[in-house]
């Protein structure tokens, strides 16, 4: 039997993010915590759990999970199979979403609680060889912290060592899981963390079943969909942008030239049914630009 990859956010949300599993959900994020020097959790409760309405098949789906801790600690952890560009704009956007929702009508700023996001990324966006980057808010040359209400896990399955199976406990023993390491490995990583035993039958159960690997390959085939529209749309636009500014055959048409692709790929990505934000997102034009574009075409 070929297990599904869990690196798949809809088989990710199905592990960990399930009531079921939720003790496998709070022994991950310890393994995260304790790494980043932090007391671990003893309770969480999930505020968005996997149900049957989690379709795959929803172009508007984010499977992501959020959680909360005992002492109201708000989590959001999301896997990216595919790179969806902009990774940095893309986390503080949904980071702030997170904590300006908190704010009820009536209540002041003193009752916001800090926010955690955990980017767990199926590729290598930040320029070192560290697996597990960590994001603080902090002064540049007395490290003295701001707040501590903003915490930010990256964690880029690309940079763990192929076969370098641990000896100890540890948030590696999760990602090299999740990275679909050889089953033949699972006896050490269960030894090192006992939790990961129930991760994997959650994952072997999941594979055995069919409407299971339906919904699987129906997500699949839209990430890979998504990932490639947005490449397609981007290389049509900086064709575009490099033809014009060899024609013009200045600084200024190459300037000219690279704006142009922009809005060329803005007006492919519009063709293929993406909102403005997100066209505004993939391009770094700003929305009143892309607008203007939708008015003029």
């Amino acid at each position: 039997m070929e297990l599904l990859d869990p690196r798949n956010d809809f088989i990710f949300k199905r592990i960990f993010g399930s009531e079921s599993n939720k003790d496998v959900l709070l022994a991950f994020l310890n393994s995260t915590f304790i790494e980043a020097g932090e007391p671990p959790l003893d309770e969480i409760i999930l505020m968005n759990p996997y149900t049957d309405k989690d379709n795959p098949q929803d172009k508007q789906s984010i499977l992501d999970i959020k959680a909360r801790t005992a002492e109201g600690k708000l989590i959001n952890i999301e896997m990216q199979l595919f790179n969806p560009y902009h990774m940095e704009k893309r986390t503080l956007f949904y980071w702030s979403g997170m904590y300006f929702h908190q704010i009820k009508e009536g209540s002041n700023y003193s009752s916001l609680k800090k926010c955690v996001t955990i980017n767990i990324l199926n590729y290598s966006c930040l320029p070192n060889d560290r697996y597990h980057n960590i994001f603080r808010l902090r002064e540049d040359h007395t490290l003295i912290p701001l707040i501590d209400d903003i915490e930010i896990h990256v964690m880029e399955l690309t940079k763990l060592e192929e076969h370098a199976i641990p000896v100890n406990g540890g948030l590696v023993n999760w990602l090299l899981f999740l990275k679909g390491v050889d089953k033949t490995n699972w006896e050490a990583l269960k030894m090192n963390e006992p939790m990961l035993k129930k991760a994997m039958d959650t994952l072997e159960f999941l594979s055995q079943d069919a409407q299971t690997r339906m919904e699987y390959e129906a997500r699949l085939k839209f990430l890979r969909d998504e990932a490639s529209r947005i490449e397609g749309a981007k290389a049509e636009g900086k064709a575009e942008g490099k033809v014009e500014g060899k024609a013009e055959g200045k600084a200024e048409g190459l300037v000219e030239g690279l704006i142009r692709g922009k809005q060329q790929t803005a007006l492919n990505l519009l063709a293929r049914g993406y909102d403005i934000a997100t066209v505004a997102e993939i391009t770094e034009l700003p929305e009143e630009d892309v607008r203007a574009l939708t008015m003029e075409h």
